[in-house]
């Protein structure tokens, strides 16, 4: 059969000649312990709404703003880790819009003067490492938050609630680099990382980061050409993603739609629409106000930020990709298992609270099982007292417990974990389950429990014994299964290779 790939258009509805153009615009909530401008407590979300208001956050006549520093130092972390320039002269202003949430009417932000510009990150890219280029970081106060009642779609009234209005927020702005919506999640996650090992960012916090995400689909190298899109390729801007795995919904929705459009011959047009996570689909939304629309000017209760000596004052903390190659030097990590292991700050510092057992044992075993089954509970690492699973590396290390009894003993903590909040020690679950190694004896004598099982499976099984005389090897491998699956995983399969085979040998 011919291989006819290479002429088939890469995606169904879009011609092989066409390419997804993808741009973001990233809102993150910075963790300081007060608001941007006032200062009101931002620990807001367990309180009762409109309770960590004042003058200045509700916008009251006279009350006048004042730059939380924390705020702008964090701001300038940001620009350095994401390698921008930090401008001279940052300057503030007021961004001119009526919405229910937005109690003064106009929301400070930057415009023309942002505190940093033109950085990059780099990320795992569809064909190796890409570079992601950053626009722009400004700092702006977040809005408040509309509570509606009876449902989003048609609320029978809706509430507000001010508790998270002057919320420190940076914003940060792509080129449009973006390929795939892959590599837009691989973004964010890369970006997510970052913050965090900045220390400016929890990311556990609800709405504590939204994105805006631009998407047109062009033909195959318009956009670098012409620098905009094609006249009936118009962009669309998918508004207010709560979630990583929302983007990458959103867009993956948004491109199917767009790509039936263009099958069809219709005209793509620029709008707005947001993106209903609970049914995976973006609508149609309020039409975008154009950038005049916003009158900006600059904030005249606050004066400029001249900050550059100070930002080349601040040291950054060590990386993720810093920490990445680290991992590879120290601890010789695969490439994969320090990517998988650095890409979150808690589980990086989790590896190195147990990778002194052993290094390649403790990497295989974070990256490779205990996420998997975390995420399968949809539970955090930090739930995971770091040493229970050390116990349980020993146990692993000393060959107390087999790979797969070792998964089980992991499978009932977790679970333990995620009912009570705690869970018994890995040695007192062995042992309690009966799950230590059962080791062969080097004779055949006596009724060595693998030897007894190795009987029976042979006894149980004609057939496969049959093929296995007959010169088929392989029967010998559904013959060490059987063993296994009567030992309850607790022989080792070395051992259980050998006894059969011994076994078999003697008729």
């Amino acid at each position: 059969m011919s291989d006819n790939s290479a002429t088939q258009p890469a995606s169904p509805g879009m011609a092989i000649d066409d390419e997804v153009i993808i741009g973001l615009e990233i809102h993150c909530q910075l963790d300081t312990r007060t608001k941007l401008f006032c200062g009101c407590s931002t620990d807001y979300r367990d309180d009762p709404p409109n309770t960590h208001v004042c003058p200045i956050c509700l916008g009251l006549p006279g009350s006048l703003p004042r730059v939380n520093l924390k705020a702008v130092e964090f701001s300038l972390r940001v620009g350095k880790a994401l390698n921008c320039g930090i401008a001279h002269e940052a300057e503030f202003a007021r961004k001119n819009y009526f919405y229910p949430d937005l109690n003064k009417g106009f929301q400070i932000t930057q415009y023309d003067k942002p505190i940093a510009v033109k950085g990059y990150l780099d990320i795992e890219g569809e064909d190796g490492e890409k570079r992601v280029r950053i626009t722009r970081v400004h700092m702006e106060e977040d809005p408040g938050r509309l509570v509606h009642k009876g449902g989003a779609d048609r609320p029978k009234y809706t509430l507000v609630d001010y508790n998270r209005a002057g919320i420190p927020l940076i914003e940060i702005v792509t080129e449009p680099d973006l390929r795939s919506p892959k590599e837009a999640r691989r973004f964010l996650n890369k970006l997510r990382a970052t913050l965090e090992y900045l220390g400016v960012f929890d990311s556990e916090k609800e709405g504590s980061l939204r994105v805006d995400a631009n998407i047109s689909i062009q033909p195959k190298g318009w956009f670098e050409r012409e620098g905009k899109g094609k006249a009936d390729r118009g962009r669309v801007e998918v508004k207010n993603i709560s979630s990583y795995k929302g983007v990458e919904k959103a867009l993956t929705f948004e491109i199917t739609r767009q790509k039936n459009l263009i099958r069809r011959g219709q005209k793509l047009e620029t709008a707005t629409r947001h993106f209903v996570e609970t049914r995976g689909v973006t609508t149609s939304s309020r039409s975008k106000e154009m950038e005049q629309d916003y009158r900006y000017f600059p904030e005249p209760d606050l004066r400029p930020l001249r900050v550059c000596d100070w930002a080349a004052e601040i040291m950054l903390p060590e990386l993720p990709d810093a920490r990445r190659a680290r991992f590879m030097e120290q601890y010789c990590c695969s490439p994969i298992h320090a990517r998988t292991l650095t890409g979150e700050l808690k589980l990086a510092e989790f590896y190195e609270k147990v990778a002194d057992i052993d290094t390649a044992l403790a990497a295989t075993w974070l990256a490779d099982t205990l996420l998997g089954e975390l995420n399968y509970r949809d539970m955090s690492i930090v739930v995971v007292p770091p040493e229970q699973f050390r116990e349980l590396l020993e146990l692993l290390k000393e060959g107390s417990v087999t790979d797969k009894t070792g998964v089980e003993v992991l499978r009932v903590l977790l679970d333990q974990l995620k009912e009570t909040g705690s869970c018994e020690g890995p040695r007192a679950c062995v042992d309690r389950l009966g799950l230590r190694v059962i080791t062969a004896t080097p004779t055949l004598a006596g009724e060595d429990p693998v030897v007894k099982a190795a009987k029976e499976a042979i006894a149980e099984q004609p057939q496969a014994v049959a093929d296995y005389l007959a010169g088929r090897k392989e029967a010998l491998n559904f013959l060490v299964g059987q063993v296994m699956k009567k030992t309850r995983g607790c022989a080792k399969p070395g051992d259980v290779n050998t006894v059969l085979a011994n076994l078999l040998e003697e008729g």
